[in-house]
């Protein structure tokens, strides 16, 4: 070891390194270093997998920072920014466990503590905690080479011997770096003549921003992401000249032989830093115990109170009880049960919403018992050891929903409990993603917008797609391999995409991740801040590798819903409790099976509506199927699912041993709990070793599978198991089987978590079937943020015959509430209102009611009521029960306030007469001011004023007046357009580039001007079931701009846009009065008969583009949903082939077809 880079930037620098850790320690091997570090600026975000990386290559990691400091004589929690503004670089390097716990609490107070602009330590801060760390003076940001620059030759001298008194002998370096900055030179120059005078040690380095040479290019693309340039801006920050790479021996030598030391010493700091990381061993907070108690008799104590309370006299499950503590105990983790449990309870007694449970830990007992979760896991055979694995010892994962908004509590709670230093949340990283990435460096290329979302749009997206690479979508995407073959301008664009590909962007906080510890978090991670939140720098993974406990803390909003709902109805029952909710009612299955799943958990897509109606759910088990199945992958057996529970007489089961195992799922495998199962029942495997061998499947671990098969088959005496053969199963049906489970295993689903997520679905389904009028006024308060998720359930209300009543001032509370007549609409829903104003409307009219604005402007003065306020609440209809227009008050209701204001100052003035108040109280009527006599504004106007005001139209749509132009045009919904691109398995309906036609109101419009300088338009057009953005550029504007208004109802004709992470928009070719639509009018539904629901025909005849095309998927399952014996030929355009099947041909089926379709793609004979 001769020459060691101590100061490297990896991608974890973020926007400004990029010296990949996955290949950082090959490029040092190809070097032939055997040494590295890692000093990323102000983060120690990388530290683990640089430290994995190098240990798997056989190179020394060193562990570092390039910290910030603060100028001399000023502290980290000075925050003036005259003084404060930009602060001095030094690198720091662990020389031990010490140092790796100093660095880690220096970086974490930076951050905690001294952050203004950069996460910033102050030489105070660096005297406490210098122990174990070897520090070097860093590049020209550094504060000696700064002092340098200047001309102040003392006083750098005099830092450099501070900082070396600070850090103690052979632990503070100066720092010689040359990059061919002329600025270096001459620092260079004065750190020899301050190691001549003062003794103090060289060293050199190279400040590595990227590996080789030839990423320079890209790194310069990565800075100009972070500076938000382009790279033909001349003014932007860049690296000059391009040396920041990691040099080799000879560079290094070459540049620095003629220094005494400076080579020889990079070895000698790398072989005095020797810093080992332990994985594997546990470090699980104390949970403190009542007095004459330890950790196991606690949990047994807890345990039995709740197997007396869930299970009475039934002592059939303590031995699993028992086995399931004992297991516990043994590896270690009886603590974790009980700190679970402590918070839960602590939820549960302050009326948190708590879920019913949470992925595998809903298959044990213990949790059972202790009320971590409300599945009883014998009811629905689930096991203990998908949850925790006596053969595999980690960390168990107890994850917990609770009720959205008060998540925060549970949160709070423990932090008290623990200390506020013991627990953290936890960092998670964007990073640059195939399509994003092309978008990012395009946008840098300064190429045009639709050239490079093309390019983007040719990288395969869909669930299937998730994690896709640019390399993978080479080689998918014929046209996008076409275009890099051809155009050298892709070319360019994809290579340094790929470069950059898989960079973190941004750090931000995990959703729901919390750490809890023994000690202070910062003595085994670094902390950083995001926003508020103080979080763990390193991720989750990582934290569990390290065996500190990490817990899921999650928001479920549907849990929220049920409590309010709960709440809303205990107001007529006072003893209704959640609890209390039958099992198994018809009614509920009823609702179900009919396809009225709107606003029902887990079960509002139009893809899960269809498998419920197929299926027709008759218990939790069956829900618990539809919600395992309806993912990617598993989403291919639902018509086989489908097709055997309708037909019990089809289930075959390849032998009589597997039909106790698979007969709740019609004879499918679904479940991972059903494959450990098997492997239990048919080959004798213990289910510790059958969730084993499940793991290994669903990872796809062929030789570990393959070797497993022998075991299956004819059994492994090592392990006591007895194989199939020995149960009296041929070899020949053992490997169809043991065929069978491997082409599941990938796609088989938790269970534990599916029941816990079916009970949720089956009390929010309940709650709809049997008190729809509180479950939806729950509903629509929890999605008073998206106001297309409100019109949708607005529309669900009218189609269960429940009307939606507008604000009033003397009715509606701050929430949706329910009255005799419907729902009430809630305040905090109108602009403009605060919740403490609201709160002071609701106190102030138990008195009485308002009986007029002068006499709500009167009561009222003092809150915090303002001109804003009143103007919304008359224009969103609050007023209107007073009897006055809102044309009226309108117009008088400035004067009113400004008279209301007058009366109060005279008042508390002291010049009204004391006893000209009367005698009756304070409740003399107010004086009224006349009302001017003018005409109501017209329905349009008033339903555009309750839009503006509420983001909603209540009196009615502007599109109700359209509704016949709109059937005659056989326009989709926009909801329905939304809804099948948010499909978990992606949409089967619509696709990107697919041209729709569509009718709605336009409700905002807004224009830019593009680089070019013309002139594009984002347009939001709205039905009664949703809202969708038009992209309307300037050929479209010259043509249509005139119709493109707000209140405008149009037709709008274009093609869908979808990009990554966004809803989905129309690029606009066309827009025009939907009161123009020509054409004949479609015959009147109300003439149809009720029972006439079936077409009159005897083939239907369907045309698709092609076998592989999305309609052709989702018709299928459409054909599932409708069985019957009328025959359908399905011809493909494309080869001219003609396929068959049988369908009852009902109207929907029908309508379906064609809007799928289109009209003439389908015909009846």
């Amino acid at each position: 070891m001769s020459f060691v880079h101590l100061h490297v930037h990896t991608e974890y620098s973020l926007l400004d390194g990029a010296c990949r850790i996955r290949d950082l320690p090959k490029v040092v091997k190809s070097l032939g270093q055997t040494a590295c570090a890692i000093t990323d600026h102000g983060a120690m975000y990388g530290v683990i997998d640089f430290y994995r990386a190098c240990k798997s290559e056989g190179i020394k990691p060193v562990i570092g920072c390039e910290i910030y400091v603060t100028p001399q004589g000023r502290s980290r929690f000075d925050k003036v920014h005259e003084f404060d503004a930009e602060s001095r670089h030094l690198v720091l390097l662990c020389e031990n466990e010490e140092g790796y716990r100093n660095l880690s609490y220096l970086v974490s107070m930076a951050w905690t503590e001294g952050f203004y602009n950069r996460p910033r330590v102050d030489l105070e801060l660096l005297r406490q905690h210098s122990g174990g760390l070897i520090a070097l003076s860093a590049c020209l940001a550094g504060e000696i080479p700064r002092r340098l620059r200047n001309g102040e030759y003392e006083n750098a001298r005099d830092y450099a011997l501070e900082l070396a008194e600070i850090f103690g002998p052979e632990h503070f370096y100066l720092e010689l770096q040359d990059h061919g900055i002329r600025d270096q030179a001459a620092v260079n120059r004065g750190l020899l003549r301050m190691h001549q005078e003062t003794g103090l040690p060289l060293v050199c380095t190279n400040d590595a921003h990227y590996l080789r040479r030839e990423d320079a290019e890209a790194h310069d693309v990565l800075l100009c992401i972070q500076t938000g340039k382009t790279l033909d801006d001349e003014n932007r920050m860049r690296y000059e000249p391009q040396n920041f790479y990691l040099r080799s021996e000879a560079e290094m030598a070459a540049l620095f032989g003629g220094y005494e030391g400076a080579l020889e010493n990079t070895a000698k700091i790398a072989e005095m830093c020797s810093l080992e990381f332990t994985f594997g061993k546990y470090h699980l907070p104390e949970f403190q115990l009542p007095p004459g108690y330890d950790s196991f008799s606690y949990l047994k104590k807890l345990c039995d109170e709740g197997y007396q309370a869930r299970y009475g006299s039934d002592g059939s499950h303590r031995a699993q009880l028992e086995y399931e503590q004992n297991m516990i105990e043994k590896m270690g983790f009886t603590d974790y049960f009980l700190i679970v449990s402590d918070f839960v309870r602590f939820a549960r007694d302050a009326g948190i919403p708590v879920g019913p449970g949470r992925g595998s830990a809903a298959g044990s007992m213990v949790s059972y018992c202790l009320y971590i979760t409300d599945i009883d896991p014998v009811k629905y055979d689930l096991y203990f050891e998908r949850f925790l694995n006596p053969e595999r010892v980690s960390m168990p994962d107890i994850d917990m929903d609770f009720g959205d908004t008060r998540r925060g509590e549970v949160v709070d709670y423990v932090r008290r409990k623990y200390g506020d230093d013991h627990v953290a949340q936890i960092v998670t990283f964007g990073t640059m993603a195939a399509r994003g990435v092309i978008r990012d460096v395009g946008r840098v290329m300064n190429l045009p917008y639709a050239d490079v979302d093309q390019i983007a749009k040719q990288v395969p997206a869909g669930p299937g797609a998730l994690h896709i690479t640019l390399d993978d979508a080479l080689r998918l995407s014929r046209s996008l391999r076409e275009m890099y073959e051809t155009d050298e301008t892709v070319k360019r664009l994809i290579d340094t995409a790929k470069a950059l590909e898989g960079v973190p962007r941004h750090a931000s906080t995990h959703a729901a991740g919390v750490v809890i510890t023994r000690r202070p978090v910062y003595e085994y991670v670094p902390l950083a801040k995001n926003d508020e939140s103080v979080v763990c720098q390193y991720v989750m993974t990582t934290l569990e590798e390290l065996g500190l406990l990490k817990m899921d803390f999650l928001g479920l909003r549907n849990l929220t819903v049920l409590d309010d709902a709960v709440k809303i109805l205990q107001e007529e029952q006072p003893g209704f409790r959640l609890e209390d909710m039958p099992e198994g009612d018809p009614e509920t299955y009823e609702m179900l099976s009919a396809g009225k799943t709107s606003g029902v958990f887990q079960m509002e897509s139009a893809g899960m509506t269809g498998v419920c109606v197929g299926l027709k759910p008759r218990s939790i088990e069956d829900i618990t199927a539809i919600i395992a199945l309806y993912r990617p992958g598993p989403m291919d057996s639902i018509p086989q699912f489908l097709e055997c529970a309708r037909n019990p007489e089809k289930v075959r089961y390849d032998h009589p041993l597997l039909e106790p195992i698979l007969s709740n799922t019609y004879g499918c495998i679904v479940y991972q709990e059903q494959v450990i199962k098997i492997f239990q029942e048919l080959a004798g495997y213990s289910l510790g070793q059958a969730d084993m061998v499940r793991r290994a499947m669903s990872k796809k671990k062929v030789k570990d599978i393959e070797k497993e098969r022998e075991a299956f088959l004819h059994g492994d005496k090592e392990r006591n198991i007895t194989g199939c053969l020995a149960h009296g199963i041929s070899e020949k049906t053992a490997q169809l089987i043991y065929d069978k489970i491997y082409d599941f295993a990938e796609y088989a689903f938790n269970k534990a978590h599916a029941v816990s997520y079916a009970v949720v679905a089956y009390q929010t389904a309940w709650f709809k079937c049997h008190y729809a009028k509180e479950y939806m006024a729950a509903l629509l308060t929890s999605v008073l943020d998206n106001s297309d998720k409100v019109a949708g359930y607005i529309n669900e209300c009218k189609e269960c015959g429940i009307a939606l009543l507008q604000p009033d001032i003397n009715r509606s509370a701050d929430r949706f509430t329910v009255e005799e007549g419907g729902i009430r609409f809630g305040l905090v829903a109108i602009k403009n209102i605060g919740r403490s104003f609201i709160q002071a409307v609701m106190l102030e009219r138990e008195k009485r009611p308002f009986d007029s604005l002068h006499d709500f402007c009167e009561r009222m003065q003092g809150s915090d009521m303002n001109k804003r306020a009143i103007e919304n609440l008359i224009r969103s209809g609050a007023f209107d029960s007073t009897g006055a227009r809102r044309s009226q008050l309108m117009k008088v209701y400035e004067g009113i306030m400004d008279a209301a204001a007058a009366q109060r100052r005279d008042n508390v003035e002291g010049q009204m007469d004391f006893f000209s108040m009367g005698t009756s109280g304070g409740t003399a009527a107010p004086k009224r001011v006349r009302l001017p006599d003018i005409p109501e504004f017209t329905a349009q106007q008033l339903m555009t004023m309750e839009k503006e005001t509420t983001g909603l139209y209540l009196s009615g749509h502007p599109m109700d007046q359209y509704r016949k132009q709109v059937q005659m045009l056989n326009a989709p919904s926009i909801g329905s357009i939304l809804a099948d691109f948010a499909q978990e398995g992606g949409p089967t309906r619509f696709s990107d580039n697919q041209r729709v036609t569509i009718a709605g109101v336009i409700t905002s419009s807004k224009t830019k001007t593009t680089k070019n300088n013309s002139l594009m338009a984002y347009v939001t057009v709205e039905d009664d079931s949703a809202s969708i953005e038009l992209l309307c550029f300037s050929r479209t504007l010259d043509l249509c701009g005139a119709y493109l208004r707000e209140n405008q109802a149009v037709v709008v004709k274009g093609k869908l846009s979808v990009r990554d992470e966004k809803a989905p928009q129309i690029m606009c070719d066309s827009a025009y009065p939907l009161a123009t639509a020509a054409g004949g009018l479609p015959p009147d539904p109300a003439a149809e008969s009720p029972s006439d629901k079936l077409e009159k025909g005897e083939v239907l005849y369907l045309k698709f583009p092609s076998l592989d095309a999305p309609a052709l998927r989702h018709m299928k399952l459409v054909f599932t949903m409708f069985p019957g014996e009328t025959r359908v030929k399905m011809v493909m355009a494309d080869t001219r082939k003609v396929y068959g099947t049988q369908v009852l041909l009902h109207k929907a089926l029908v309508k379906e077809a064609r809007e799928t379709l289109g009209p003439d793609n389908v015909v009846i004979k």
